[in-house]
């Protein structure tokens, strides 16, 4: 039987620390979520591997390093609320959830949703509240949000969820195509979005009504 605790540390070791992830809030976060009770089955062990894995509905778990990328990037504090768009199979939520105040997290697919509130209320994930809709029109009704985090590639400026943002927040998303995506990290002052780019990444289609149609991701 595989040794997941180790595993973890191994992952945080290796993958993380080593490539440049420095938080310490975050790296004790990756170590504390088990990123195999969020898995396939068929996949379980290789839950700390390197990699993307594919969960239902042709969607992925991301690869541990971006999971823990973005949310350095986000410089989440213990007061921050905060909103995900594309919870997938949850992980990504149960991270923010160690390091942030609430998270609000939105799934186009019912049955992902459904999946990903059973393991992340065995999680003791409390702090985080599950919507299914389309993401990319965002959560009006509690916004503004301290933070926002896109974990689907957008084909433009995401200018709706940009205006739920709060002035001084910070947003991070991946926008571009099929294989041309670039990780972007926004700050809003005032009106004005203060763009920088983080390096390549490659996730699957923000689809919605200000993402992608589906068929057109090419």
């Amino acid at each position: 039987m595989l040794n997941y605790r180790l595993s973890r540390e191994e992952m945080v070791l290796t993958q993380l620390e080593r490539r440049g992830i420095n938080d310490p809030r975050v790296l004790e976060a990756m170590r504390e979520v088990k990123r195999h009770h969020f898995v396939e089955p068929a996949f379980r062990d290789r839950s700390y591997d390197d990699t993307p894995l594919p969960i239902d509905e042709g969607q992925t778990i991301s690869q541990p390093y971006v999971v823990a990328r973005m949310t350095s990037l986000l410089r989440l504090q213990p007061t921050d609320k905060v909103l995900e768009i594309g919870t997938g199979s949850g992980y990504q939520a149960a991270v923010l959830a160690r390091l942030a105040h609430k998270v609000y997290s939105i799934e186009r697919h019912f049955s992902l949703m459904q999946k990903a509130r059973v393991v992340l209320e065995q999680e003791g994930c409390r702090n985080v509240i599950l919507r299914s809709g389309d993401g990319t029109i965002g959560w009006a009704d509690a916004a503004p949000f301290d933070k926002i985090i896109i974990t689907a590639a957008s084909p433009a400026f995401p200018k709706t969820l940009f205006g739920q943002l709060k002035d001084g927040g910070l947003m991070v998303f991946p926008m571009g195509e099929k294989r041309t995506q670039m990780l972007m990290l926004v700050e809003r002052q005032g009106d004005e979005a203060v763009t920088t780019e983080a390096g390549g990444v490659s996730f699957v289609p923000l689809v919605g009504r200000e993402g992608w149609s589906g068929s057109s991701y090419t």
